[in-house]
Parts: structure tokens; C-alpha cells; sequence
């Protein structure tokens, strides 16, 4: 799904690490927006160059990447609960750039209500009818959003997610791997739900959920009849 109407088709990556190396793949496989360079703050460029694009300072993007005529994706995980793509994401909106979202063609996005902008959507995501998804949020490879379901800005939601109808998810989550979220609950904002939990009830903001951790047996893989 190309998500760049009315917009700059050339953009530029915030960003230098394996997130901006997957954005630069699956925007110029899937979409006409052309990378034409990462911008990072002057403090972390160690190289020149990055996946073959030009490696600028963030602080000096307008004066030869101006807002008219560049388009800007922030490439940042889930650092600081998501505080640190946020906080990219809400400068380069101050000095006027626009938002390039991501949906994978091979995404069912059956919802009627678009998303939002600077928006990271990867294959196999099912995203229901009536669902509504926010700013700055990433939904990584082979999740389940069911209908109704609300997700907040700056949310990251990793793979194989399952998130049950009229669920609403806050602000600034982080939901683990293998996750299982039941109906009509609210996740509070900033909380951590941690890979393979289950949530059946609220969470209170800044919440902390994970499951028992499995062991390791004390014996050797040859030593056990399966």
C-alpha cells in the first residue's frame, strides 16, 4: 500500500541502524518514496555513508533538506519505551516535515480507518474492521489487532501478537513476542508486556506484566526420549 499522496516522494531515514536498513528495504520495495538519505544527531555519525545513502546531521536537516519538498520516516525502535522515537518523531513534526507510513501489501488491513502518520505496518498483520491505529506506531510481522481495537501514538507491538476485539491499547506500549491480550481491556500507557504473557485484565500506566520463565534442565538433549 503506497501511503504518499500529496506528499515528497524523496525521504529522508531518521535513523542509522538495522530499523533504517529495514525501512530503506521495504519502502523502496513496496512503495514510490526514493531514500535519499539517514539523519541521525551530529554526535552518533561515525560514517559517511549508509546502506550506499549520504549520513546527515539531524540538527541541520532543514537548511539542505527542507520541509517543502522532503518527507521524513523515523526509524527508531522501542528504546526508552518509545520515548526516544517519539521525541524525533515530535521535533522533525515541529519543523514541518511530513509523515511517510509503511503498510505492506501483504498486510490485511481491513479496517476502514487509515492510520496514522510515520507509521512501521510489516507482512501478515490482520488488522480487523473498525480498529483504529495512531501516530508513530509499529506493528512488526504477523500480528492479530481484532475489530474495535484502539492503539495509541508511539506504541510498538513485535510479531505474533494477538490482540482481541475493542482492546485499547495507550500511549507508549510495548508488547512482547507471542503475547495474548483478551477482549475489551485497556492497557495502560508505557506499559511493558512482556513475550508469551498473557493479559486478561487492565493494566494499571507503567506496568510491568511478564509470564513464569521456562528452565532449563539439568541433563544434556541426548539424555532426554522424545
Amino acid at each position: 500500500m503506497n501511503l504518499s499522496d500529496n506528499m515528497p516522494l524523496s525521504l529522508i531515514i531518521v535513523g542509522n541502524t538495522s530499523n533504517a536498513r529495514l525501512a530503506k528495504f521495504y519502502f523502496e520495495r513496496d512503495t514510490t518514496f526514493k531514500v535519499v538519505a539517514f539523519a541521525v544527531d551530529a554526535a552518533y555519525i561515525k560514517e559517511e555513508s549508509f546502506e550506499g545513502k549520504p549520513v546527515v546531521a539531524l540538527e541541520n536537516l532543514r537548511e539542505n533538506y527542507p520541509p517543502q519538498q522532503y518527507s521524513i520516516f523515523v526509524a527508531i525502535g522501542y528504546s526508552q519505551m518509545n520515548q526516544l522515537r517519539a521525541q524525533k518523531y515530535l521535533q522533525c513534526k515541529a519543523w514541518g516535515y511530513g509523515f511517510a507510513s509503511y503498510i505492506s501489501p501483504r498486510c490485511h488491513f481491513l479496517s476502514q480507518f487509515p492510520c496514522g502518520e510515520n507509521c512501521f505496518i510489516l507482512e501478515d498483520n490482520t488488522i480487523q474492521p473498525y480498529a483504529k491505529i495512531g501516530n508513530n506506531v509499529v506493528l512488526w510481522s504477523g500480528n492479530h489487532i481484532g475489530h474495535d481495537t484502539r492503539i495509541d501514538d508511539h506504541c510498538f507491538i513485535t510479531s505474533h501478537v494477538v490482540v482481541a476485539g475493542f482492546t485499547h491499547i495507550e500511549a507508549y506500549c510495548f508488547i512482547g513476542v507471542n503475547a495474548t491480550l483478551r477482549d475489551d481491556i485497556t492497557i495502560g500507557e508505557k506499559s511493558l508486556i512482556g513475550a508469551g504473557a498473557v493479559v486478561v485484565q487492565n493494566t494499571a500506566p507503567e506496568s510491568v506484566i511478564v509470564p513464569p520463565a521456562s528452565i532449563q534442565l539439568k541433563r544434556k538433549s541426548s539424555e532426554v526420549k522424545i
